[in-house]
């Protein structure tokens, strides 16, 4: 706690307050002032009533050492004393936090990268995750997943800047609290918007006054809002932003530094603390409402689900006449810019772009016939695959083998992989489906490639690994991809 060594006057006045209880170096001060009239006449009515708060951060350096004997100061306006003049006693509490940043859900495709750019700046940065397995590897310095660049950070902060818990009590600890958790959809493709408030609500326990809480993944718009309420309920005084992930996958440990960063909340104060946690990784800030905040994520996600699908229905209409898709955008893209962005064909797939087309679906009352038809193509391709497998081989009497079964190139992530959807049908419709990928460990049914490439009649190219770049297989190719250069008709 302070002592508070002034007294308050109508305007402006400089409080100084001593910090207490610091354990060691490098321990920031986090300063709550609050004007409170303990005596004096302010009528009746309103005796010791707060007139004004003013929070910020106090004059102890990240590489200096607090003591009892260190004097924060910070500049309070004092307003609304009556009469004009009137003197009161300033309240004065200080809130130490040990670490800068908790990321919930730190040890996952989202939190990790973000943890580690942050240690990797000097932050102090706990990643709390109810993964067991994942926590130990990472605090043993090893990744749990592929990320490009990413192994490098982690031996760098490893042990120094950056922890890993599954305790949740580390929440208490940190002035920031990031959360990545995002909004789910069912079985039926409905979105479950309860699913990042009952997070937050999980953790209330160990919220506590002068933390911000930034909300991380893809919300359902209006979930922001249900996370403020949420929060004023608990009668904590707790700042609370979006802040949305851009990155792609394989690309994070660049894009955290590169891309700007959209910030949203309700408050100024909120909005300035939120975009300090983020210069100290790009120089790009964005300010938006927090629901406007909520449709740029989803707008991303879904113009980028459209534009696959657009790819992909012009691949079939080409296809079906005996013509290469890939020559035709060659040609339409050469030399002539309007053209350049349309993308090749392939299987549009993972765990988000489809998902957060469904959840603008939902959100607009289901009236979205653009993206029900993208859903419809996207997710229609591994069938149409089939189909004219079917009319091109004796499917039942064959072996098909799937080379890669991520859900992008060099991905060691299978979720949502529309390779496992052609693996289904595959296994209805031909003599045997065989699988692999160098770089998915979590499925045990995978094969050795050799494997694959001996007992397979007809291969189709999953996911186009650079593994398999260089491979000359002596059976028929189905490369929608385009990897070897041999045209993409089916």
């Amino acid at each position: 706690m302070g002592r508070v060594l002034g007294r308050a006057v109508e305007g402006e006045t400089w409080v100084a307050a001593q910090v207490e209880g610091f354990e060691g170096a490098g321990h920031h001060a986090q300063v709550d002032l609050t004007v409170v009239v303990v005596e004096g006449d302010l009528g009746p009515a309103d005796p010791g009533r707060p007139v004004a708060t003013q929070r910020g951060q106090g004059g102890v350096p990240a590489d200096g050492e607090a003591t009892a004997d260190t004097v924060c100061e910070l500049l309070v306006s004092v307003r609304h004393f009556r009469p004009a003049g009137h003197q009161g006693t300033l309240s004065c509490g200080i809130q130490d936090f040990s670490r800068d940043v908790v990321v919930i859900g730190g040890c996952g495709r989202v939190g990790l990268p973000l943890g580690l750019a942050f240690a990797d700046r000097g932050l102090r940065v706990t990643l709390f995750d109810i993964n067991p397995a994942a926590v130990a590897r990472v605090d043993a310095g090893d990744l749990p997943f592929d990320e490009a660049g990413a192994a490098e950070v982690l031996a760098r902060v490893a042990g120094r800047t950056l922890d890993a818990t599954t305790d949740p009590s580390c929440v208490a600890r940190a002035e920031h609290v990031v959360i990545v958790v995002g909004t789910p959809v069912d079985e039926h493709l409905n979105p479950k918007p309860q699913a990042v408030p009952e997070a937050v609500a999980a953790l209330a326990e160990h919220l506590r006054d002068g933390q911000l809480l930034v909300l991380r993944s893809t919300l359902y718009p209006g979930v922001t809002a249900m996370v403020e309420r949420l929060v004023a309920g608990l009668g904590k005084d707790i700042d609370v932003a979006f802040c949305p992930e851009r990155i792609a996958e394989g690309k994070a440990m660049t894009e955290l530094y590169e891309l700007p960063q959209l910030v949203a909340a309700r408050t100024d104060r909120a909005t300035e603390r939120s975009t300090r946690l983020f210069r100290t990784l790009t120089a790009q800030v964005v300010p938006l409402s927090p629901e406007e905040a909520e449709l740029a994520k989803l707008f991303t996600n879904t113009w980028r689900y459209i534009r696959f699908a657009i790819a992909n229905q012009l691949y079939m209409i080409a296809n079906d006449y005996g013509l290469d898709f890939e020559r035709i955008r060659g040609a339409m893209a050469h030399d002539y810019p309007r053209a350049a962005d349309l993308p090749g064909a392939g299987f549009a797939a993972g765990p988000c772009l489809l998902k957060d087309t469904m959840q603008l679906a939902a959100f607009n009352n289901n009236n979205f016939t653009l993206g029900h038809a993208a859903m419809m193509v996207n997710e229609g391709l591994p069938l149409y695959v089939v189909h004219r497998l079917e009319q091109r081989f004796d499917l039942p009497a064959l072996s098909v083998g799937i080379l890669g079964m991520g859900f992008k190139a060099d991905s060691d992530d299978p979720r949502d992989s529309l390779s496992y959807k052609l693996k289904r049908i595959l296994r209805f419709k031909a003599g045997g489906v065989l699988t692999t990928d160098p770089h998915v460990t979590s499925d045990a049914d995978l094969l050795a490639l050799d494997e694959v490439l001996e007992r397979a009649d007809v291969l189709v190219i999953g996911a186009p690994h650079q593994a398999y770049a260089g491979l000359k297989p002596r059976q028929p190719v189905i490369d929608i991809w385009d990897l070897y250069g041999n045209g993409v008709v089916v």
